[in-house]
């Protein structure tokens, strides 16, 4: 089996030594945990940070007090004590908090690595996710890309962009040290119009899905439609990925074993197992 990815497993020992489990079993996090975590020095600021995100939270039409839970607590001040806020984070609601919050902070930049990646994982736990192999993981991821894929040209159509081999092209550049779609596929060695995202491993995978996801949610927030910003997005979502793996000594996405089997080859034979069950 392929290593997983450092960035996911740095992600895993910062975030997850401060989960909590409830009576019932279920994880929170707990408010003013993550905000040393992330970097942020005083609450007030902080506190800015989760009121955007439970607009946002609002905005999709999620209930705020599901995943935003009021905990007043009691702490010592001098020879007193005093009440303070301090909330119980669903793991949505981290994912929003973190996309709020200053990417300058390196400690936020990893934070939406991590929590946009296991947000999609869909309808997939962590703990099943883990259990699958690497096809499985591949077949898995390859239809996250795609899913992800829709969404994200939809959007930046919305926001102005027609020349879509441009843009398309500036997100595999930021990510692959300026590398097109047609270098990667010629690196890899694929036959002609063959698609180079049936061809990574999970772990390239999950690179491209950050891209992906990472570029739409900042389209978003463009304000007008602005073919060039769009594109320019694109390349720095893709260039601050590359950044953050190279940061972490991550296996660089061109260093990446292309599989020796492709997405196509491994859905054919899913089908014929299927077909033999």
């Amino acid at each position: 089996m392929y290593k997983e990815n450092m960035v996911e497993k740095y992600q895993e020992k910062t975030f997850e030594d401060i989960k909590h489990l409830n009576e019932f079993g279920e994880e929170y996090w707990e408010a003013r945990e993550l905000q040393g975590v992330l970097g942020y020095k005083e609450w007030r600021y902080f506190l800015a940070v989760i009121e955007k995100a439970q607009i946002a939270c609002s905005q999709s039409n999620n209930d705020i007090s599901c995943h935003f839970g009021v905990n007043t607590k009691i702490v010592k001040a001098g020879k007193t004590t005093k009440p303070i806020i301090d909330y119980k984070l669903s793991r949505y609601a981290c994912y929003l908090i973190v996309q709020n919050a200053n990417p300058k902070y390196e400690r936020v930049a990893l934070g939406q690595t991590y929590f946009a990646v296991q947000t999609r994982k869909m309808e997939l736990t962590e703990k099943e996710y883990h259990k699958l192999s690497e096809d499985e993981k591949r077949l898995y991821r390859r239809r996250q890309t795609k899913d992800g894929n829709k969404v994200l040209y939809k959007v930046a159509k919305e926001k102005g962009v027609k020349n879509f081999d441009k843009f398309t092209n500036a997100g595999y550049k930021g990510l692959y040290n300026g590398e097109t779609a047609n270098d990667i596929a010629k690196r890899k060695g694929l036959r002609y119009r063959e698609d180079i995202l049936d061809n990574m491993g999970s772990v390239e995978l999950g690179a491209n899905i950050f891209r992906i996801t990472q570029t739409e949610a900042l389209l978003e927030k463009q304000k007008e439609p602005d073919e060039n910003m769009a594109t320019d997005t694109h390349y720095k979502v893709g260039k601050a990925i590359r950044e953050t793996m190279e940061k972490l000594g991550s296996t660089m996405p061109e260093d990446l074993p292309t599989p020796k089997r492709s997405i196509k080859e491994l859905e054919k034979e899913k089908a014929l197992l299927d077909i033999y069950k």
